[in-house]
């Protein structure tokens, strides 16, 4: 028996349910139910929430945040293979768990779900990225989920909570830091997985913010930092040029020089070009 409830160990279901991981899924399975517990406890009390897991394979860490109390899990799994294993899990945590087969890039959860909300998963590879940034772009914020608590590849990771001047600073770092408060709380070496993966992961937490860090209208300020990051080696006046026929004059105006490159500004004062952007454009 495994050490966090009555059902058995991974290992033993993945054999039985002949669950091998496939690539093309993106799947690569954590045995360990210690590390999938104290992963579920990265979220915090998990006790007055329902909880979304995307992709939870043999269902390790479903076991985790379900023993450590979560209130309902949703997990939508894509592998239908999967299905036996999960359904024996529901059956052990009675009323708990709903699994539904499906595209997570195609279900709404929330026709599943009742708030207060967190997310907690890890993320298959191929979709990970995009989940993440459909979850930081609603239509209105705050968003239906309190917190996320995800498993990425280290390097996606690491450009989640990037900060100016790095290499791994862009985009994404501007996206989560904005309107959410992220950090890594653990690291994971390859040999935890089966198969094991040639790169490490990490498990970032982000806790929403009842509103975005500073005032930026967010379809402009994407166009601009889509605009500064997609051709990164140029100077800001150069890569911005088809922004406004002004950019020069409105860097300046919030303290950017026109030569500094995108991944020297720092989130303030992107959203405050975002902002005299704006203002220029309605002014005609």
């Amino acid at each position: 028996m495994s050490s966090i409830d009555n059902l058995p160990p991974l290992r033993e279901v993945i054999a039985r349910h002949e669950l091998r991981a496939k690539k093309q899924l993106g799947q690569n399975f954590l045995l360990d139910l210690n590390l999938t517990s104290k992963i579920a406890r990265q979220a915090g009390d998990l006790s007055q929430c329902d909880i979304l897991e995307i992709g939870p394979g043999p269902g390790g860490l479903t076991r985790g945040l379900l023993a450590e109390g979560a209130r309902r899990v949703l997990a939508i799994e894509k592998d239908a293979r999967a299905l036996p294993a999960l359904e024996e899990i529901a059956q052990a945590y009675p009323g708990r768990l709903q699994v539904i087969n499906g595209d997570a890039l195609a279900i709404d959860p929330l026709e599943h779900l009742t708030p207060p909300i967190r997310v907690a998963a890890n993320l298959p590879y191929n979709i990970g990225t995009e989940l993440l940034i459909r979850w930081l772009t609603p239509p209105q914020w705050p968003p239906f989920w309190q917190s996320l608590t995800l498993m990425f590849q280290k390097e996606v990771a690491e450009r989640i909570i990037a900060r100016p001047g790095s290499k791994a600073y862009g985009r994404l770092a501007l996206l989560a830091q904005w309107r959410s408060d992220a950090r890594i709380v653990m690291t994971l070496p390859p040999e935890a997985f089966v198969p094991a993966p040639s790169i490490h992961s990490a498990v970032v937490h982000l806790t929403a913010l009842p509103e975005p860090r500073f005032p930026a209208d967010p379809a402009v300020l994407s166009q601009i930092t889509a605009a500064g990051f997609n051709q990164r080696r140029k100077m800001l006046r150069a890569s911005l040029r088809g922004l406004h026929p002004q950019i020069e004059g409105l860097l300046e105006q919030v303290d950017i020089a026109p030569t500094a490159r995108a991944e020297e500004i720092d989130l303030e004062r992107f959203c405050a070009l975002a902002r005299v952007l704006k203002e220029a454009r309605k002014a005609g």
